[in-house]
């Protein structure tokens, strides 16, 4: 098993930065892919980014290209949603999620924590 805990929401003004972190623990050896997922009110959860173990092709959704970086930290088992510029339409609940393979489902879910960007 996996535990995955995040940090870093809250409140900002539109064009604000925010970072989100993520602290794996248990079976970590296990984990190849790390992401993050968000899901605003009446909305479907989507992926936002998504990291290999070996920090290299990452995906991110064409919403946030250009403003969102994610990157992974092995050594301490971290992930970090680096948000610049951010827009009122990015208020969610963000998770953080891992999988134990680069493709299919996401296997451990962190439990949320929530942006909220005003106008």
């Amino acid at each position: 098993q996996v535990q995955l805990v995040e940090s870093g929401g809250g409140l900002v003004q539109a064009g604000d930065s925010m970072r989100l972190s993520c602290k794996a623990s248990g079976q970590t050896f296990s984990v190849i892919t790390m992401g993050w997922f968000r899901q605003a009110p009446g909305k479907e959860r989507e992926l936002v980014a998504a990291v290999p173990w070996n920090n290299g092709r990452t995906y991110y959704t064409d919403s946030v290209k250009g403003r969102f970086t994610i990157s992974r930290d092995n050594a301490k088992n971290t992930v970090t949603l680096q948000m610049n510029s951010l827009k009122p339409e990015d208020t969610a609940v963000y998770y953080c999620a891992a999988k134990r393979a680069y493709i299919g489902t996401y296997d451990y879910w962190g439990q949320g924590t929530q942006v909220t960007v005003s106008s």
